[in-house]
């Protein structure tokens, strides 16, 4: 195994990142189009995730598709539940995956955490969202992850998958 493919292998074969399929280049490719067709792809947030990772800012990701699965939740008990989840794990001052939003959002948070909507977390879904897209994924795209991943896929033809 050569050098250049074995970080695909770690990434994209592993079980432990629960990849059963292959990502192709059209996908990967798609990536680079836009923001919205990365955190939307197959694998996009997975591979976004990994390289988040080594900016130390995975909990951006985790927190905007938590929200994601939050506002499919219809049952009031789960949605109280997870809402108490998303607070303790990302809101609250000192969260173990605290996220960087402003105060206002944090506090309309705050207030309605008992009661929570499924609208309740949008806001800061909103902030992180653009953090993301303004921040992290234009160094994505330029990072050598991404690069290497993209080259990889284009010198073993377009229809190939790693």
């Amino acid at each position: 195994m050569s050098p250049n493919t074995c970080w695909l292998c770690k990434i994209f074969r592993a079980e432990e990142n629960g990849i059963s399929s292959k990502v192709s280049l059209e996908e990967v490719l798609q990536w680079s189009q836009s923001f919205e067709n990365l955190v939307t792809s197959k694998y996009g947030p997975m591979v976004y995730k990994t390289y988040l990772k080594t900016e130390h800012s995975d909990e951006n990701i985790e927190f905007w598709l938590a929200c994601e699965a939050y506002k499919k939740i219809t049952s009031q008990k789960k949605r109280i539940s997870m809402a108490r989840k998303l607070f303790t794990s990302y809101i609250q001052p000192q969260a173990p995956n605290e996220i960087n939003i402003d105060s206002p959002a944090r506090k309309a948070i705050i207030r309605n955490i008992q009661e929570p909507t499924q609208s309740c977390f949008d806001e800061a879904q909103r902030i992180i969202y653009r953090h993301m897209e303004r921040d992290s994924y234009p160094r994505f795209l330029e990072s050598q992850f991404y690069q290497k991943l993209k080259h990889s896929l284009q010198t073993n033809g377009n229809n190939s998958t790693v």
